[in-house]
């Protein structure tokens, strides 16, 4: 399944059940949620809008990873035409959503990912970019939603994330383990959180020396 239909789309939210508060209570029920609901249904456009006829030639297109169709929302642009076509689903989606449809600060991350592991890998030898390409598969094949995760809580601004009193205000690794990392720390402004498949952590300033346990990516 590499394109999901809105129905398909909002199953999927389901299985998830995210631990999530609002006014202070605990969400049971995420999905059906009135508040949020308004956010899920103009992401779910981006799958509807994809599988009508009318638009399914601009709002997909084949991976150059899998070979199937895909959401483009789940490929960073390789080509001038694939840019043009973002500028055109963008539109398309503001008049018909009216609103934000919260799929293109995920994207958005996956271009910079794109981009910055291949150029680690290339100067360090490093494995990051392949790592990369095969969460891009996996983004491409369940055509999920990405959420970008950046902004830091930040505490105080005249000082780097490693000389700050609460080391939490930054989030940062505290353990590296065979099978991945332990982090802390707090992200905010999440918007459209609560209606992806995926939350894609990147630092939210440019580090320095003594900055390295924060300057971590990862989803």
């Amino acid at each position: 399944m590499a394109v999901k239909t809105y129905d398909e789309y909002i199953a999927s939210l389901r299985t998830l059940k995210p631990t999530a508060y609002m006014f202070g209570q605990k969400l049971e029920n995420v999905v059906d949620n009135p508040r949020i609901r308004g956010g899920i249904n103009a992401t779910g456009a981006t799958y509807e809008i994809a599988n009508s006829e009318k638009h399914r030639d601009l709002l997909t297109t084949i991976s150059p990873f899998t070979g199937e169709r895909i959401n483009r929302f789940t490929l960073p642009p390789q080509s001038i035409e694939d840019l043009v076509a973002r500028v055109k689903i963008n539109r398309l989606l503001g008049n018909s959503v009216g609103t934000c449809h919260q799929r293109c600060t995920g994207l958005d991350c996956m271009c910079a990912l794109s981009i910055v592991t291949y150029d680690i890998d290339k100067k360090f030898g490093t494995q990051y970019y392949n790592r990369f390409v095969e969460f891009l598969k996996h983004m491409q094949k369940n055509d999920f939603t990405a959420n970008a995760s950046v902004t830091d809580v930040k505490g105080d601004r005249n000082l780097a994330p490693h000389e700050q009193v609460d080391k939490d205000m930054y989030l940062r690794v505290v353990e590296k383990q065979k099978d991945g990392i332990i982090v802390r720390g707090a992200k905010v402004h999440q918007t459209g959180s609560l209606s992806a498949h995926e939350l894609i952590v990147l630092p939210t300033r440019a580090m320095a020396a003594g900055d390295e346990d924060y300057a971590v990516a990862f989803a």
